[in-house]
Formats: C-alpha cells, structure tokens, sequence
C-alpha cells in the first residue's frame, strides 16, 4: 500500500501569512518523508500554487484540489493546515474540503468559524459556565453609536481584532485617552473588533488535541511578557518568558486542564488547538481569553515547547494528528 500523499496549505489572504510561512517552515521539517508524500501548496489572493524543486510553479486545479507536475495528476489524501487567519482558520478551507471529501488536521468548518470570532467564542463559552471577561463587540460602521457603553467599562481595557490572531492590531489601554487610536488600529485589521475588560493575574496557554477520541490537554506555559501584554513581539520576537510546564499547585494546574478539555468537547474542537487563559487569584479561577485552531508551530511557537515536554517529537506528534485526520474519513 503506498504511503498516504499530504498536501502542507501554507500562506493565507491576511496579515498573519507571514507566522504561516514560519510554521510551514517546521512543520515540513518534522513530518516522516517515509510516512507522507508530502506537496507544500502556497495560498495566496493571487494564486494556488506548488513550487516544484526545480523552482517551477505548478497551479492547483480548485475544481478537485489537485496539481499536475510532468502530466502526472496529484490528488490530496489529507491535508495539513498550516494558514493561521483566513481562509485556514476560519473555516473557508474547511468547508471547501468537506465539499471535496477530503480529510484535514483541524476543527471542521463551523468550529473553526466560531472560535475566530472571539466574541462568539467568549459568549459560547460563558453560556456553557466558562468564566470570561466583560466585552463590547463592536461594528466598524456603528461603533461610535456606542461610545457610552465603552466609557461605562472598567479600565484597563484591551482593544482587538475580532478576527485576527497573532495579537496584530491588539492595544492595552489604562484610560479612555488613547481610545480613538486603539479602535483606529484594530479596525484596519477587521471589521469588527472587541473591546475587553482586563483580567489581573497570571497568563496560561495550553495546547489540547485529541486522539482515538480521547481529549488530552499538553503540559501548559505560563507566558511573562516584557511587554505591557502579550503582544506580537512578545510573540514571535523573544519579548517574553515563557515557562513549560507553568510552575503551580496542582490544584491550579487542573483547574486549567479541566477547563480546557471541557471548552474544547463543547466547541466540538478536532486537532491541536491552544487555549489562552487568565488566571484570577483573587477568585481562583481561569478566564477564557481565546480559542486558536490553527496554533503557531514556529521554533518560537508555544506548542512545539509542550510536545517537547510531554515527552513527544514532533515528527510523532503531527503523524498522530495527520493519521487521525485519516482516519476520521474512514
């Protein structure tokens, strides 16, 4: 039986291409080239595209998903998605996919559109009794009708991307001086975008995936930003500490574990995903903060870090998540 061929989607139509193309970067490093029969494909707005060895762009047929290199037609058995913002993480793909039948390594097409919209998430996960922040969510063409609701919030406040990830276009503020600005900022990024009550206490982010059914969450990261919060500096340029595993009790460190498994079985999650969260010493409870489906796997990526310290490769860690995406076609 000849080894499965994966296609590696890489790219994407937003800013966070470029973390795309970092995560591309590790990902084909670390899957078995004697297990997959692996094509990177390139999306762009422009373009679908291979790069063939000898540098030749070869143009995927979006009828079937399927490239010819030397009159030899290529189809997909699954897919490794490796866009982070859209159309990889907001459920464009996927739907795409499932049209087409093909499997893939991330939540399905509603999932992942949900959990892109953080004020969905944040409502979703609050109904089903997750603690998370107060919120305003706002519409580039109405926001300034709600001026008044924004004054009435407890400062500091932050101010982001409704659908963007990567902390692009994200602002802390202290005071309502600045807010024009930070709304101005976060709206170049999206149309909508949340303004956040902030939660004081220590930051954890942990990676959940699942396996044969089984939901298990990766020993999670305290993140200690030099910056005011976690931003994108702090996220891919060395501007923070990251510790793995987060030194805690174990009551604390099961608070989280149980929260994240749960959030993930309510939003019906597939694959790795990475949860954030504030955890609120006063009330001794972790706030949700966000869901990313399609979490970073640069070498400055937190999930590598906590397969590392769950005793896993990579290499074993994405042909689990690449069989298991297998098998869910099966």
């Amino acid at each position: 039986m000849s080894n499965p061929t994966l296609a590696l989607v890489t790219g994407g139509y937003s800013s966070e291409a470029v973390i795309s193309y970092k995560s591309a970067i590790t990902i084909e490093k670390h899957i078995d080239p004697s297990k997959y029969n692996v094509y990177r494909i390139d999306i762009t707005p422009d373009k679908w595209f291979h790069s063939t060895k000898d540098g030749r762009e070869v143009i995927v047929d979006k009828d079937d998903f399927s490239i010819t290199i030397d009159g030899k037609k290529i189809c997909f058995d699954v897919v490794f998605i490796g866009i982070h913002g859209t159309p990889g993480e907001d459920g464009k793909l996927q739907g795409y996919f499932d049209l087409l039948k093909i499997p893939y390594t991330s939540c399905d097409a509603s999932a992942s559109a949900i959990t892109f919209n953080k004020k969905y998430t944040v409502a979703i996960a609050g109904a089903a009794g997750f603690h998370v922040a107060k919120s305003i969510h706002l519409f580039k063409e109405s926001f300034r009708e709600r001026k008044s609701q924004l004054l009435a919030l407890n400062f500091p406040v932050f101010v982001k991307p409704n659908n963007g990830g990567s902390s692009i276009g994200m602002s802390k503020l202290a005071s309502p001086d600045g807010l024009d600005e930070a709304l101005e900022k976060a709206f170049k990024e999206d149309e909508q975008v949340l303004v956040e009550e902030f939660i004081a206490g220590r930051e954890f982010t942990i990676g959940v995936y699942k396996s044969n059914g089984n939901v298990i969450t990766l020993p999670f990261t305290e993140v200690m930003s030099q910056n005011d919060f976690f931003d994108f500096e702090a996220k891919y340029q060395g501007k923070s500490t990251e510790v793995t595993p987060a030194v805690c009790t174990e009551e604390l460190a099961q608070q989280v574990r149980s929260a994240a498994a749960g959030i993930y079985a309510i939003f019906n999650c597939r694959g790795v995903v990475r949860m954030d969260f504030i955890y609120n010493e006063k009330q001794q409870v972790p706030y949700l903060l966000e869901i990313n489906t399609v979490p970073g796997q640069s070498d400055a990526s937190i999930v590598p870090q906590q397969v590392a310290a769950a005793g896993m490769t990579l290499t074993a860690f994405y042909a689990m998540l690449i069989d298991d995406a297998l098998k869910s076609k099966q």
